[in-house]
């Protein structure tokens, strides 16, 4: 039906017949010669038609936007002055000689556009439009050719790629699984898999050696713009494999696919940063390193104020004050300063001191705060020196406990950073390893794992179960720009240590045995040492792409209340389809 792509036909077809499908883009008429750009997948295309040819000029006069249209013509370049730079077919037109309506189109909803302020509920609702749009369709083609790299990557290095089930076993978490009722086993339940996790050991444990998978996870919790209910990753697992060989390995990975599709090198060694550097240093387990700000400790400096504000936090074990000395923050004015305060509320923090540097040469007079009368010579002079704060300059501190002060200081940096310009250009990849094992939850009083109960730790069972607090992970996360796009560790491979990691996570043994029994006998038949890591697709592409949402990625997405205006899922279903499965539905709870 066509000989090109519209995006296809450039200047070295002059002369040449072609014929093109695609889009109405846009139709202009100048005095009697009709202009069509037609447009596909691959971009647009100029198609000129004049009276001379009646039936085909009558037919091209009926023409809409967003019509589905067969054209045929003979290239030829373009009168001098008419050119398209912004075109990549802006050298020439098509002359056409034949044209056919393949289908109409009703008036749209909203303009086939990059710039469009239509709302994204509207979007949604017309998806299929909306990948119209060149933004969306290049982004889905950049999309393809990044997983197309990926995988021919992995299978160039001996890795299999094998499909695990989607009907599974749920989890421990159960409430974050998406349930499906048997029919067959009335009563009975399948999860839709988080995560290949478990299976993927299993494929180490059966000889398949080094397995990778595009596979489709699902998660029943909120969404924010980088969460989704259903999403894509990259699974990977190998067997006989540590941490340095698997995160050289995946280094590999990245700079092979940034070359390919985005034509941009990262460094030829991504830097490692421990869990605890980050947060010390960034307050974040993900940290941006494009910002030059850092936090800066402050804590020893105030054990011995009067002012409970800070003399508390910096006498409990559980607090810190840190600050953020910003260059040239001085100018910023107090409503701005009062902005930042509010921001930094929403993540606990009941206010957020600071210190304006007016002069040095004056000492404390030179300076300019609310709290410096609280604050002793020798404090303010210590900030001072830790923050290396100059004239012009401002200094931001906060005092709560170590997570409050963690969580809004780093939000706070990377906000300034955006705020104030100081994002430096480029990519910017790192390792974070070395994270802890486990983390305690005040609200449970149990111990939870920070990435899932099958990493393994560093250490020997004995060391692990003396101290759970000061347990090491065997785990390593990739942080791009600050996004975590990728996180793994190597696996516990042996039985012993895996009952451990269970019953310290508050999982008793007939608990482990329903749960997880098939994986705790599958470690006694000889399970070799391995290791893996799960890349978000959706993310990586996302920023690759430079979207704002992973929705913006993602063909056909759910909204932030995980519904899907296109096909208005979820959805009723009937009576006698609850009874086949053995189901009753019960009114929701009423709430006041």
């Amino acid at each position: 039906m066509r000989s090109h792509y519209c995006g296809h036909v450039d200047e070295s077809l002059d002369g040449q017949e072609v014929e093109v499908c695609g889009w109405v883009h846009r139709r202009r008429d100048h005095g009697g010669v009709i202009f069509v750009d037609l447009r596909d997948r691959e971009g647009m295309v100029q198609v000129v038609y004049d009276p001379d040819l009646l039936d085909v000029f009558a037919t091209a006069e009926r023409v809409r936007n967003e019509f589905v249209l067969r054209c045929k013509g003979k290239v030829r370049l373009r009168p001098e002055g008419t050119q398209n730079s912004n075109m990549r077919t802006g050298k020439i037109e098509i002359l056409g000689k034949e044209l056919e309506i393949l289908n109409r189109s009703e008036p749209l909803p909203f303009q086939i556009e990059d710039d469009t302020d239509v709302s994204e509920e509207v979007r949604l609702r017309y998806r299929y439009l909306d990948l119209r749009r060149p933004e969306m369709q290049q982004r889905m083609q950049i999309r393809a050719r990044v997983i197309r790299h990926l995988r021919n990557f992995l299978n160039d290095r001996g890795f299999l790629e094998i499909e695990t089930p989607f009907l599974t076993k749920a989890t421990p978490e159960g409430a974050r699984d998406y349930v499906v009722p048997s029919r067959t086993h009335q009563g009975k339940f399948f999860a839709l898999p988080q995560s290949p996790q478990l299976f993927k050991q299993l494929l180490m444990m059966s000889g398949m050696d080094r397995y990778y998978q595009v596979a489709r996870c699902f998660r029943d919790e909120d969404l924010r713009a980088d969460r989704q209910p259903e999403f894509t990753q990259l699974d990977i697992e190998a067997s006989f494999i540590n941490e340095d060989q698997i995160t050289n390995l995946m280094e590999d990975m990245m700079r092979d696919i940034f070359a390919h599709v985005l034509e941009a090198p990262l460094p030829q060694q991504f830097p490692r940063m421990t869990y605890a550097e980050a947060m010390h240093r960034y307050g974040s387990d993900k940290p941006d390193l494009r910002i030059p700000l850092e936090l800066v400790e402050l804590t020893d400096l105030m054990t011995a104020v009067d002012f409970k504000v800070f003399s508390g936090p910096a006498n409990d074990p559980q607090g810190r004050i840190a600050a953020i000395h910003v260059p040239d923050g001085g100018k910023l004015s107090r409503k701005e300063i009062d902005d930042y305060t509010k921001f930094v509320g929403i993540y606990g923090a009941k206010g957020l001191a600071y210190i304006k540097v007016n002069d040095l040469s004056q000492g404390r007079e030179g300076l300019q705060s609310p709290i410096l009368k609280f604050l002793p010579d020798e404090v303010v002079d210590g900030i001072m020196s830790r923050t290396n704060a100059k004239e012009g300059d401002l200094v931001f501190f906060g005092a709560d406990k170590a997570k409050i002060v963690n969580e809004s200081l780093g939000a706070l940096r990377i906000k300034l950073g955006h705020d104030l310009g100081l994002v430096e250009h480029g990519w910017r990849p790192l390792w974070v390893v070395d994270f802890p094992m486990f983390e305690f939850d005040e609200k449970d009083q149990r111990w939870v794992a920070l990435h899932h109960p099958f990493t393994a730790p560093i250490g020997s069972v004995q060391d692990v179960a003396a101290d759970p607090a000061g347990a090491l992970s065997r785990a390593y996360d990739m942080v791009l720009n600050g996004t975590e796009v990728g996180g793994g560790s190597i696996r516990i491979h042996n039985s012993e240590m895996q009952s451990e990691v269970l019953s310290l996570l508050g999982i008793g043994a007939e608990e482990a045995r329903d749960k997880f029994g098939f994986l705790l006998d599958a470690l006694q038949f000889g399970c070799p040492p391995h290791g893996g890591i799960a890349f978000g697709l959706d993310r990586l592409v996302m920023l690759m792409t430079g979207a704002q949402s992973i929705r913006d990625v993602m063909a056909f997405p759910k909204t932030q209340t995980a519904s899907c205006p296109l096909t208005a899922a979820p959805s009723e279903i009937g009576v006698a389809h609850l009874r086949e499965l053995g189901l009753r539905q019960r009114q929701p709870a009423a709430t006041e």
